[in-house]
């Protein structure tokens, strides 16, 4: 029984509207439309008739090669209405017919053509009309109508072809009929479009669905949805879970899906996190990631990591337990040629799990990104201790395109280093909806470019805090009830770091008392005792006055 792709059990009704194409988001979204610039001409002798026929091909109608496409699929067994709107969803597929019919039409080699291909005589293909010529030049395709069936479901033309060989056999009747029996059955929400176009290849390469009747909607994948809604998976996601792990659709629920189930259990996965482990990577349930989970313990156990370590980062990025103990360990040696301690490895695994599944290649460009920045080894441990999740960005898009935003304000390189070591979450900050809007608020109180690059300076975790929530309250009472100037917090921009009820007033209101004047330095650097010695004569300060944590 030849394989069958769900991406052909798993389309919309071919009667709804057609989407704009889109492609897998790993390639470039190159539409696909007909190329109706003419070719460049080559030079042959043909006779007149064959002349003005090219010309008439060259302005033939793309609803032409449409209806040519239609008609195939009618042929090959097609409804008329579904042949129609399988037709309209497939402009790449009449595209590439309607090419080649032009090609041969400017070199005149219908001969050559109808020779190899079977065809009518080469006088007699011709004098054909565009869209005859285009339903011919399909019909020498033998796919049975399938690719134009897999490229309606939005899936890329080269993809199409590509799959179109491993279901061809199923016959595209029945193929048609499984693309509305699993739309009704497992796509009622919106968004399958999506879906269908991430996973088709892997539907197609990890299921063979038979012509009989082991689908049927009550006795198969109603108890199956059933079963994984009961497991903790919304039902409109569970179209998602089977398309992201196709063998899930013919398994046993009581041999297979149970059983697996229970191991993690048995694993010390909690149930709740079960539900969501599924919802993230389904390939839980193969046998091959459960066996693999046992060999990562091992593994965990011979470095000597607590097991524990990896059952919190499973359950948070569970896309891990496809990585090999291999993969693991070369990214566990780079972290110990850093210097990063297995004490200071545990909370970055378990914070940011996702560092397992980088190539090591891409870790040591971050590394060597930040060396060339002038820091050493010892501060880039620290930095990947501190937001390891820094480590998994992206260099260019995302590391180069902050330096650049901070050196094009006015922030000098030279003081890169220091901004980057006291914050480098700053790294991972969005400059359009972060950066800008607190850098603007400053510049808008009337600050210019050169004091706020002389705050960011002096003090980066500047740029964490809320313009709203932080920034005014804390400003607001600087200026109006304190008194200060705005410069103030040029000088000494860590204010905003402290507590405004808990450290800012209480001190502002002991030293106002006592009519002292100081500035923000000398009124919050101090820790307790020695505010409390010098400016009220004891040496503890009361607990009503003591500093507390806060924005």
């Amino acid at each position: 029984m030849a394989m069958a792709t769900t991406t052909l059990l798993s389309s919309p009704l071919l009667k709804s509207p057609a989407p704009p194409l889109r492609t897998h988001p790993f390639h470039s979204p190159t539409p696909l439309r007909l190329r109706l610039q003419p070719r460049p001409r080559v030079t042959t002798s043909t006779t007149p008739s064959a002349a003005s026929t090219s010309l008439s091909s060259a302005r033939g109608d793309p609803r032409e090669a449409e209806a040519a496409v239609a008609e195939l699929l009618r042929d090959h067994g097609a409804s008329p209405a579904d042949a129609a709107a399988i037709a309209a969803r497939a402009p790449g597929y009449a595209a590439m017919l309607a090419d080649g019919v032009r090609e041969l039409d400017e070199l005149g080699l219908w001969a050559s053509w109808s020779a190899g291909a079977g065809a009518r005589a080469g006088a007699e293909m011709g004098a054909l009309g565009f869209g005859r010529k285009v339903y011919f030049m399909g019909r020498s395709r033998r796919d049975g109508g399938v690719v134009p069936l897999v490229e309606s479901l939005g899936v890329r033309l080269s993809s199409a072809k590509l799959i179109a060989p491993y279901v061809a056999a199923e016959g595209l009747p029945v193929l048609i009929d499984r693309v509305k029996f699993l739309k009704e059955v497992l796509f009622s929400s919106s968004g399958y479009e999506t879906l269908i176009r991430r996973n088709a290849k892997r539907m197609m390469m990890h299921l063979s669905i038979p012509a009989d009747e082991a689908l049927q909607k009550d006795n198969h994948l109603k108890p199956l949805i059933d079963y994984l809604e009961c497991v903790g998976i919304p039902k409109p996601r569970i179209s998602s879970v089977l398309l992201s792990f196709p063998p899930i659709i013919l398994s046993d629920i009581e041999n297979d899906i149970k059983p697996r189930i229970y191991a993690w259990k048995q694993a010390g996965i909690e149930q709740e996190y079960i539900g969501k482990m599924l919802l993230k990577y389904p390939w839980i349930l193969s046998t091959s990631v459960i066996e693999n989970y046992g060999q990562m313990l091992l593994f965990f156990k011979r470095k000597q990591i607590s097991s524990t370590v990896l059952g919190v980062a499973v359950k948070s990025w569970p896309h891990i337990l496809g990585c090999s103990t291999k993969r693991i360990n070369s990214i566990l040696v780079l972290f110990d040629d850093l210097g990063i301690s297995k004490k200071m490895l545990v909370p970055v695994l378990t914070s940011s799990p996702q560092l397992l599944l980088r190539k090591t290649n891409e870790i040591l460009q971050v590394v060597t990104f930040f060396e060339d920045m002038g820091l050493d080894k010892n501060a880039v441990a620290k930095i990947v201790c501190r937001s390891p999740e820094i480590i998994a960005s992206d260099v260019d898009n995302t590391l180069k395109k902050k330096i650049d935003f901070l050196i094009d304000f006015g922030v000098s390189e030279r003081n890169l280093p220091r901004i980057i070591r006291k914050y480098p979450e700053l790294l991972l900050l969005d400059i359009n909806r972060t950066l800008l809007p607190r850098m603007n608020y400053f510049l808008g109180m009337g600050l210019s470019k050169k004091d706020v690059c002389s705050m960011i300076s002096r003090f980066s975790p500047l740029l964490g805090y809320s313009v709203d929530l932080v920034m005014k309250p804390k400003l607001e009472f600087l200026l109006r009830t304190m008194k200060k100037p705005l410069k103030a917090i040029v000088e000494y921009p860590r204010y905003f770091s402290y507590s405004l009820e808990g450290k800012i007033k209480p001190r502002f209101w002991v030293i106002k008392g006592r009519n002292i004047e100081c500035s923000l330095t000398d009124m919050f650097a101090k820790n307790d005792e020695v505010f409390a010695e010098e400016y009220l004569g004891i040496e503890t300060l009361p607990e009503t006055l003591q500093s507390s944590k806060g924005g």
